[in-house]
């Protein structure tokens, strides 16, 4: 099932629950949401090879499985707290203030990375190089200004720069932009937007439609390495009360990561299969084989965030490790 609006999802799973109560939460169902993109490429293996199912059955459970395509981190975060949604997906930093916003009461916590991969912040004015070399008349693409992944990424950097004080320094020139629509702008030039925070496959279509497009500096520079892109995150009151359920999920999505890394043409047929992708069948084995691309369920960095907007006063908790805000399942796994 995919709701691609969040009127319609939340309206018919709230009519669900109000004819079923508990409907939500019985052992072998669970209803999970991801976003657009290659980044959620881990989620498309699960669902075209059924894998939740399958381990599942291992178990003796029939589990439903519902998807659903929702667009941007808060209509997903609303989703989950309504009890509309058992799993979300989205950027570490909005899984962070999730958990923060939610410790001692739905205690939001992580399920598992969906990969390592870089985002680039790219410009089309040949006078920016560095982060330092933006100025008042730049403007900067991003898909949440001021509080998604690419914004709080900047953040880190610019607070390195410029001191803490001064870490929303370019919120003042970002402006909120679907990935596409800035793309599309960064390619032809000559609009406000000469800069764009971008993920795959964005970045790499940018860099080869327009000679100008350069890349001013990557997310795994500034957190010091690769780093996990998307999370999947849900409440304490699933996880405990679905053991069977949540475990099938995570032992697919473990399955998922392990077909991509053997069958990296398969999963790039998969991605444009279950997405019903328009993008060159070429580029998307390019993105899955591109090395700085890895998708594991094991989080990478995630504690340079949690550790970072923590000291910058964006989380009120401070965690003292990735452990803090994963459920233990992940724990098998080594990550940081």
């Amino acid at each position: 099932m995919i709701m691609r609006t969040k009127k319609m999802f939340l309206g018919g799973l709230a009519l669900s629950m109000a004819l079923y109560p508990g409907l939500s939460n019985a052992e072998g169902k669970i209803s999970i949401a991801q976003q657009f993109g290659i980044g959620y490429l881990i989620l498309d293996v699960v669902r075209d090879q059924q894998l939740i199912e399958k381990h599942g059955k291992q178990q003796g459970l029939d589990i439903k499985v519902e998807w659903a395509s929702i667009s941007g981190a808060t209509a997903m975060n609303e989703a989950l707290l309504a009890g509309a949604l058992d799993v979300v997906s989205a950027g570490v930093p909005p899984m962070l203030t999730m958990w923060d916003r939610t410790k001692g009461k739905q205690n939001v916590k992580a399920v598992a990375a969906l990969g390592s991969l870089p985002n680039y912040l790219l410009s089309n004015n040949p006078a920016v190089k560095t982060i330092k070399d933006f100025g008042p008349k730049d403007r900067i693409a991003v898909p949440a200004a001021g509080v998604g992944f690419q914004s709080r990424t900047l953040q880190i950097e610019t607070a390195r720069i410029f001191g803490k004080d001064d870490f929303k320094r370019f919120d003042n020139i970002s402006v909120s932009l679907a990935h596409p629509d800035a793309t599309a702008a960064l390619i032809a030039g000559g609009s406000e937007i000469n800069a764009h925070f971008s993920s795959a496959p964005f970045y790499y279509q940018a860099l080869a439609s327009n000679k100008d497009v350069h890349k001013v500096i990557s997310s795994y520079e500034i957190l010091g390495g690769p780093a996990t892109f998307n999370v999947l995150y849900t409440t304490q009151k699933f996880h405990d009360e679905n053991p069977k359920t949540y475990k099938a999920f995570y032992v697919a999505l473990l399955e998922a990561s392990q077909f991509i890394k053997a069958n990296k043409d398969k999963a790039a047929d998969t991605f444009i299969r279950v997405q019903k992708s328009k993008l060159d069948p070429q580029l998307v084995r390019k993105i899955v084989e591109d090395p700085e691309n890895d998708f594991t369920i094991s989080p990478h960095r995630t504690f340079v965030y949690a550790d970072e907007l923590h000291k910058l006063g964006v989380l009120k908790n401070k965690a003292s490790s990735w452990k803090d805000y994963f459920f233990e399942e992940a724990y098998a796994q080594p990550g940081s």
